[in-house]
């Protein structure tokens, strides 16, 4: 047997409780660097990227298919992967697996969206044999060199005034374990959860929470096939 205390209810209840204080410390902080997140100045991306989509070439304004924020995580599914082309990076895949359904990111006007270097018609198969349905496109000029993500995965964000693109964060390394969930995404975000509870600047889009969450296929305009259907319309 394990080498652990073992108390009564009570003393159990009483420690729970001295753990949630720090665990609320610990919620609190990671809203403030949100908030702080959200407040980063941008970058504008002046340089044109092409990619290849289901549907033909589409650039990285396509990307955003119409939505104001774009996401876009680097996986490595290339010819020089191990397992390629039957299988991604090991690691990728696992963040690929815990991708949540992308409808309510879409909700909040933010669309998900994978880029690795292999063929189309590879990472259709891929995503059919995994039961992927996020977006996922083929790089096909220096995308992955510009934005940190030649020689290792990597998660930017952007936002678009118009069709002018803009980059406004991007985590890496450890960073990326942490993402999957609809929250962790929005929370690198320029707009964040655009909730009315977030500390965020002036003129910021928000709604009160839980009144714009939904079931995955009853937001408005939602793809009844899981996200990605969009892609390359």
């Amino acid at each position: 047997m394990m080498n652990v205390d073992t108390v009564s209810p009570a003393e159990w209840e009483e420690a729970r409780l001295r753990l949630l204080v720090k665990e609320k410390e610990l919620t609190r902080a990671r809203d403030a660097l949100a908030a702080e997140r959200r407040r980063m100045p941008w970058v504008a991306v002046e340089k044109p990227y092409e990619f290849e989509g289901p549907f033909g070439s589409v650039n990285l304004l396509d990307l955003f298919e119409g939505r104001r924020q774009l996401i876009v995580y680097r996986a490595f599914f290339d010819a020089d992967v191990e397992g390629f082309p039957d299988h991604a990076c090991k690691g990728c895949s696992l963040v690929a697996d815990q991708v949540a359904h992308v409808s309510h990111l879409n909700a909040r006007d933010t669309t998900l969206a994978f880029a690795s270097r292999g063929t189309q018609p590879d990472i259709a198969r891929l995503k059919a044999r995994m039961g992927w349905t996020m977006p996922w496109y083929t790089i096909t000029g220096g995308f992955d060199a510009d934005f940190g993500v030649r020689e290792w995965h990597g998660t930017n964000a952007f936002i678009r005034e118009g069709d002018q693109v803009f980059r406004t964060y991007f985590i890496n390394d450890r960073g990326d374990e942490t993402m999957g969930s609809t929250w962790s995404y929005l929370d690198i975000t320029a707009l964040g959860r655009q909730e009315t509870w977030e500390d965020s600047p002036e003129g910021y889009p928000q709604s009160p929470p839980y009144e714009w969450w939904d079931w995955h296929d009853s937001y408005e305009g939602s793809c009844s096939s899981g996200g990605g259907c969009c892609s390359g319309s």
